[in-house]
């Protein structure tokens, strides 16, 4: 009986641990998805806010070795190494806890340091060139113009012209001219600022759900992993 319960401990801790890797994979696909498609935006978020992906990129990592590490170990029904894998899952879990954490003050600071990033890029738009094509990219992506409004643009361009990328393409009349710039006339109308804090609250509750929902998974992971090792254990002192 002992032994038939420790085989169906083991393949299900072995079927786990696959789920775990899994769970792995996905952390490090939507790190690096997320750093790879939208880092451009570091200009107006800065560096210190696109640490999460960085991290969730090394922890997905992590938790693929450490998946292996317990499929060895429920094949072996070593209970020092179930032991050793269990410790590893709550590391893990706790290294995620504070992450989460760390990513909910960080967005409480977000409006603040978007304002502070926004002004900063906006004076620079002159003077300097990554300034100007961060500018160019977020207004062609968001669809919008200036910080709070196009007429922002006003304090740089004068006669009611805007940067050609506050322009969504078909806004402006075939017969103009094709140069750097267009007018107020076919700008869209809602900043950039707003744009990117929507996005990124959508962002960071899509990151604390995959977060949450693979933390309950890794905290039934070491549940499951104590069942083993007490198993293998009272199966060895039985022999």
């Amino acid at each position: 009986m002992g032994s038939c319960t420790t085989a169906c401990a083991k393949y299900l801790v072995f079927f786990f641990n696959l789920l775990f890797a899994l769970t792995g994979l996905i952390l490090f696909t939507v790190g690096a998805v997320i750093l790879a498609r939208y880092y451009h935006y570091y200009n107006f978020v800065g560096e210190t806010y696109w640490s999460a992906p960085l991290v969730l990129i090394v922890v997905g990592s992590v938790v693929f070795i450490i998946a292996f590490f317990g499929c060895c170990s429920a094949i072996k029904e070593n209970s020092c190494m179930i032991l050793t894998f269990s410790i590893l899952l709550v590391l893990i879990f706790l290294t995620e806890i504070g992450v989460g954490i760390s990513g909910y003050i960080k967005h409480s600071e977000l409006p603040e340091i978007l304002d502070h990033n926004f002004n900063k890029t906006f004076l620079s738009y002159n003077s300097d060139a990554d300034s100007r094509q961060a500018w160019s990219l977020i207004q062609d992506e968001f669809k919008c113009c200036g910080i709070s409004k196009p007429e922002d643009w006003r304090e740089i361009y004068k006669n009611d012209t805007v940067p050609r990328s506050c322009c969504p393409p078909g806004t402006i009349p075939p017969d103009l001219p094709k140069n750097t710039t267009c007018t107020q006339e076919y700008a869209a109308k809602q900043g950039c600022k707003r744009q990117l804090n929507e996005f990124l609250d959508g962002y960071a509750l899509i990151l604390a759900g995959v977060g949450v929902s693979i933390a309950f998974v890794q905290l039934l992971g070491v549940c499951l992993a104590c069942c083993l090792s007490r198993a293998f254990k009272e199966n060895y002192e039985a022999v």
